[in-house]
């Protein structure tokens, strides 16, 4: 009987694992292209975003190179200006960078370096806090960020899930 109940919990804490971790998804900004001044100008990383769904809990990869590009939160109006006087957080400049979609709601990102932004490196997204439902109309807080950090939560997902398997096999041992 015990074993039984051990084995009903770890099925549990495993479909709430593959649930949690299915929310979550790495966007690689500019996919092949990655953070940089594109030749199409901001149309470019427009109709990138605008072919994804970004979700509480996502992350978005920043690929650039270091002393090159750099990315910056900032508000919808400096976004539309291209200016970075009042940034929210810091300034990330070691490239890669990802950055954890923490908040719902409309978050802009933009390169301030020379005149990269003025030339269309520059990011708008609407992030919704579940997969489905439309982002909020109101601009939330900053995401946390991380600089040059390769993690995501699908490596831990799959540590802790090839854990639990072994437990179970133990139990079939």
């Amino acid at each position: 009987m015990a074993r039984l109940m051990s084995m009903a919990v770890i099925g549990f804490v495993m479909a709430a694992m593959m649930h949690y971790s299915a929310a979550q998804t790495a966007h690689v900004v500019g996919d092949s292209t990655g953070w940089t001044v594109p030749s199409g100008g901001a149309a470019f990383y427009n109709s990138w975003a605008s072919g994804r769904q970004f979700v509480v809990g996502d992350t978005l990869g920043f690929d650039f190179v270091t002393n090159n590009h750099d990315v910056a939160e900032v508000s919808k109006e400096s976004f539309d200006a291209c200016t970075f006087s009042s940034t929210i957080g810091d300034i990330i400049v070691t490239g890669p960078a990802n950055i954890n979609i923490t908040t719902a709601g409309n978050h802009y990102y933009i390169c301030t370096i020379g005149r990269h932004c003025a030339n269309g490196q520059k990011l708008a997204i609407s992030a919704s806090a579940t997969p489905g439902a439309p982002p909020p109309s109101s601009t939330a807080p900053p995401p946390s960020r991380t600089q040059g950090d390769d993690s995501s939560s699908s490596t831990l997902f799959a540590s802790v899930f090839v854990s639990l398997m072994s437990l179970v096999m133990s139990f079939f041992l």
